[in-house]
């Protein structure tokens, strides 16, 4: 997908919403336990309900993984009905690979031409050799860790060099001689509030993908204020606030229900800041 067929969407559905996929087997109703492959019939029921309101979806890979050779074929399938089903919506590997190049090439052709998702989470610290084999693919987009929300971050991302510029920036600035705002996006936690000024200063085009409304705190109207850009530049995820909005029978209305508060917040921001 190109940047200007997710801006297109992003105007058309008044929303930039990013509904995570953080499938855990052990939080689906109980009710879908019997299913032949329950991760994937949960999976599709909420990608039913809340597609009318959201411009992406966000597999966190590692929940998969964690099923072995079963969990691949619930993700490969999640993204085949995706992408039969809801062709408009940008699909996000968030598996936050790198590693030297020719690994790198593998995963990237693992992701992009065997999975088929749109974008893959790439982790920035081994440098270029590590991230430029993934910028090989038309339409396809390396979405960088930059400022993330955990506590931890503060151990490097946050760290200032001698001339006070934080680490976090020299990623992305030297990320930007790799790739560019049409192929390259960045992960800052929705908790990092006014921080995105500074993120702004150094990637003011680029897309970011935020990660951390909903159950983790951050607040859509601050990522709004300190984020937007005139093409929005937004990709706000929300994953256990949605898909567990209920574990009973009706999860589908509430995971529905939810989607669609947030999308309608939305819509009133792309308005007031002027997007649409």
């Amino acid at each position: 997908m190109t940047r200007e067929q997710l801006i297109e969407n992003i105007k058309s559905k008044g929303s930039f919403l990013c509904v995570g996929l953080d499938t855990d087997i052990n939080k689906i109703p109980a009710h879908l336990l019997d299913a032949e492959d329950p991760v994937f019939e949960f999976n599709k029921a909420i990608i039913d309900a809340t597609a009318p309101y959201c411009v992406a979806y966000k597999p966190n890979v590692a929940f998969y993984e964690s099923l072995g050779a079963q969990g691949w074929q619930s993700l490969q399938k999640t993204v085949d009905y995706i992408r039969d089903t809801y062709p408009d919506q940008f699909i996000i590997a968030d598996a936050k690979r790198g590693d030297i190049g020719n690994t790198s090439g593998l995963y990237a052709r693992a992701f992009f031409e065997n999975m088929g998702v749109d974008a893959l989470t790439v982790a920035p610290y081994m440098g270029a050799d590590s991230v430029t084999p993934f910028l090989g693919y038309d339409g396809k987009w390396v979405i960088l860790l930059a400022l993330t929300s955990n506590p931890g971050s503060a151990d490097f991302q946050q760290t200032v060099d001698n001339e006070g510029t934080p680490l976090f920036a020299k990623v992305i600035e030297t990320a930007h001689t790799w790739g560019n705002d049409e192929n390259m996006m960045f992960v800052v936690g929705a908790t990092r509030g006014k921080m995105f000024e500074d993120i702004r200063r150094v990637a003011p085009r680029s897309f970011l993908l935020v990660p951390g409304v909903g159950a983790q705190g951050g607040s859509l109207e601050d990522v709004v204020r300190y984020g937007m850009t005139d093409e929005c530049g937004l990709l706000v995820n929300s994953s256990r606030a949605i898909i567990y909005a209920s574990r009973d029978t009706d999860f589908t209305e509430k995971a529905a229900e939810e989607a669609r508060k947030l999308r309608d917040m939305m819509t009133i921001l792309l308005c007031s800041g002027g997007v649409m």
